[in-house]
């Protein structure tokens, strides 16, 4: 992608010029269905208000749109703690603690030292496990071991490796990172008492959907060696990004639910002792993973269960007509059909 268009893109990412954002507030939170080991819980997940991923202001990645979300400059100690005192009020004692920031919770320009202790002892000895997201150069060990001072449980620190092949990675996600370095990362969050996960995306801008499908299941199992959880996530159309773009022009569609039923499938063969999962967002929406209306919710919830109790059973899954429209898609898709 031409150098200017990264940046004009980027520039989009940002919140508006003007735009009303209270760096008091959080983005969001909200309670969802997860499991701890074979236990069914449920997670509170909380998006802080932070400066964002340093990379989104330089070039960003082709499917992410999260910057929206952000101040635009880095949030104080102080902004932090309003943020953290409000959602906890909405906080009801889940034993599972998902926290992110639209970028990396270890980078000290988004969370500072302090107020990255201070947030995870919020919620030490309430719940069991504690989640943050990260890019691999900020897995440090003095980062990492402050973390689990801070927190008396499990701490799971996920990264977004998206795919093991850097020509995907680099090309198309449009990654600052190569595989290794995500590899690498997670096994130094092992060796460190931490647990890795990782987000694998299905279906970047400009494959088809075929080469989207093989590319996750080749993800899986290269990368279940290094990784304790790997959750796909088929892409969903975000502001601001390069993927709207060719959604706009009617270049690029989400990838279809049938699609992340057989990756859950063939990626449960080649997992090893890998958990894997899939929560899609925007699930059954034109500008998300999608079939063709009448059976996307019954689809999303064998996903959603068999993601819970890691049973992807073929027998269980809902059936339609448009099942064949998607495999003959796939197969019409190499000669020059619908990307």
């Amino acid at each position: 992608m031409p150098s200017s268009l990264a940046q004009e893109i980027a520039r989009e990412r940002r919140p508006a010029r003007g735009e009303a954002v209270s760096p008091d507030w959080y983005v969001n939170a909200w309670s969802e269905a997860e499991s701890l080991g074979t236990e069914r819980v449920s997670a509170f997940v909380l998006i802080l208000r932070t400066r964002g991923c340093y990379w989104a202001d330089l070039k960003g990645c082709s499917m992410c749109g999260y910057a929206k979300d952000t101040l635009g400059r880095s949030a104080t100690p102080e902004e932090l703690s309003r943020q953290l005192e409000r959602a906890l009020r909405k906080y009801r004692g889940e034993p599972y603690v998902k926290v992110y920031t639209s970028g990396s919770y270890l980078d000290e320009r988004e969370v500072d030292a302090d107020s990255r202790g201070r947030i995870a002892a919020a919620f030490s000895g309430r719940a069991r496990r504690f989640l943050v997201e990260t890019l691999p150069e900020f897995v440090t060990e003095e980062r990492v071991r402050s973390l689990r001072e801070s927190f008396a449980g499990e701490l799971e620190v996920a990264q977004g490796l998206e795919s093991t092949q850097p020509e995907i990675l680099d090309r198309f996600v449009n990654k600052v990172s190569t595989p290794a370095e995500y590899l690498a990362a997670a096994d130094r969050l092992r060796s460190w008492g931490a647990h890795p996960k990782g987000y694998l995306l299905l279906k970047p801008p400009y494959l088809t959907e075929g080469e989207a499908i093989d590319d996750t299941v080749t993800s899986v199992e290269r990368a279940s060696p290094h990784f304790e959880t790997l959750s796909v996530n088929p892409v969903h159309i975000q502001n601001g990004t390069v993927v709207e773009r060719l959604f706009r022009s009617g270049r690029y569609r989400p990838p279809w639910l049938w699609s992340v039923r057989e990756v859950l499938q063939r990626g449960a063969a080649v997992r090893g002792s890998s958990r894997l999962v899939s929560f899609p967002t925007a699930g059954g929406l034109t500008r998300g993973p999608h079939n063709c209306g009448e059976c996307d919710r019954r689809l999303l919830r064998w996903i959603e269960e068999g993601s819970l109790d890691q049973r992807f059973d073929a027998a269980l899954e809902p059936d339609c007509a448009c099942r064949e429209t998607w495999s003959r898609q796939r197969e019409l898709e190499p000669l020059g059909g619908e990307a």
